[in-house]
């Protein structure tokens, strides 16, 4: 087999178009899907063709994968999460973090910071040096080094903190006319939710949209998200829109997701690792249509490799770009007969001679394996005590010790 990266094998030439039906399209009982028509988004100004957004994920959602989901399907595709401390400092990596093509119809970038006045800084450089047209902010990250700054998915908990770095937000985002939205979780344990709360001031100062991924800082990935706190955020947010996140693995996942909960609109995070057709799937499912992408081992080999080649465009440098695409290995070949000592080699591959010469070894006529190509990616842990500052919990509003601290939670580029 000879692996070419020729996009007309294996993606739309033309961004914003459906996938392409590749085979029967079933459900995994093999019943034929449900069917759904969802309107575009709407954020403000801006409207979103398909109600689908990319959520950002550190070492993912770079320009070359953003460029291969939207060759796939429409949408909204963010940036990975950048420190609005790195960004105002004009650090180096976070200028490329939040680069885009010329031909990204919506430049979208996600912020994180705990601070309100370097948030609302980070904020002011993006609108007045033009570089979004929509600013999203972290309130979900569940990573320990974040959250146990107060960061993240743990800062929600102060109420006071969170409506000034809110308040600054919107008040900068406004003077361009730039929808701002925030993605949160439920809250930091079950015990203590912030969703409601939240949600409700980011309503009254003027956000667009609100994102509620389905699980506390405590469940980390683990377990199914709760789709029922999905609902009742968006019954409690009639005005505004609210997305759902967590556990949307197909496009009959997000499907369901919208029946249950009645969001407007569905933010994709660990399902697309490995496969960037599935926006296809979802605009295609949105529109009505009961197209899906079942690529053949052939064509997903030819996606990695232009996965490859566009991240060599993006970071300048084909070490730097060979490192990044191992990752990516077990999420791309999941569930397709690929020998294990393959899959070690692609893992380890430094050139882009050698990764076309290991997967020019693979059975292009191998087809799709079904579910098993399927369900939960990515990082997922166990649930475990949430890492918190001292005394974080005991009360809703800012403590001197905690307001002198939490600006050490903007010292990293990038969070996950």
């Amino acid at each position: 087999m000879t692996v070419t990266a020729s996009p007309t094998q294996t993606v739309q030439t033309t961004p914003r178009a459906a996938a392409p039906a590749t085979g029967a399209a079933t459900q995994g009982d093999g019943s034929a899907p449900t069917r759904l028509e969802l309107p575009p988004l709407q954020l403000g100004g801006l409207t979103v063709d398909v109600p689908v957004v990319l959520a950002p994920m550190a070492g993912i959602t770079n320009k070359a994968f953003r460029r291969l989901c939207r060759e796939y399907g429409g949408g909204l595709y963010v940036t990975e999460m950048v420190t609005s401390r790195a960004l105002v400092e004009r650090n180096e990596k976070s200028m490329r973090i939040i680069s885009h093509d010329p031909d990204e119809d919506v430049r979208s970038v996600q912020l994180y910071g705990v601070e309100p006045k370097t948030v609302g800084a980070a904020v002011r450089l993006l609108v007045e040096e033009d570089r979004a047209d929509h600013i999203d902010l972290n309130f979900g990250c569940p990573v320990p080094k974040v959250t146990r700054k107060g960061g993240g998915s743990a800062l929600p908990w102060k109420t006071d903190l969170f409506r000034a770095i809110i308040k600054s937000a919107t008040d900068e985002a406004a003077k361009g006319d730039v929808p701002l939205t925030i993605k949160m979780r439920k809250g930091v344990t079950e015990d203590h939710l912030t969703f409601l709360d939240a949600g409700r001031i980011a309503r009254d100062h003027g956000v667009a949209a609100v994102t509620l991924h389905g699980r506390t800082t405590g469940q980390f990935y683990s377990g199914q998200a709760d789709w029922a706190a999905i609902k009742e955020l968006r019954d409690a947010l009639p005005d505004m829109p609210v997305l759902g996140n967590g556990d949307i693995w197909t496009a009959e996942d997000a499907i369901r997701m919208v029946r249950e909960t009645g969001v407007d609109g569905v933010v994709i995070g660990r399902g697309c690792q490995g496969r960037p057709w599935l926006f296809g799937d979802l605009q295609a499912a949105f529109e009505g249509s009961d197209r899906r992408y079942r690529p053949t081992l052939g064509e997903v080999g030819a996606t990695f490799l232009r996965h490859a080649e566009l991240l060599i465009d993006y970071f300048g440098n084909e070490e730097q770009a060979l490192r990044d695409i191992r990752k990516h290995v077990a999420w791309y070949f999941k569930g397709y007969s690929v020998g294990g000592e393959l899959r070690a080699a692609m893992a380890a591959v430094g050139t882009l001679d050698q990764l076309r010469e290991l997967l020019d070894r693979l059975d292009p006529e191998a087809g799709y394996p079904g579910a098993d190509a399927e369900g939960p990616r990515g990082r997922a842990g166990t649930p475990k005590r949430p890492a918190l500052p001292d005394g974080w919990l005991d009360s809703r509003e800012l403590s001197p010790l905690h307001q002198s601290m939490i600006a050490a939670a903007e010292s990293d580029v990038s969070g996950g």
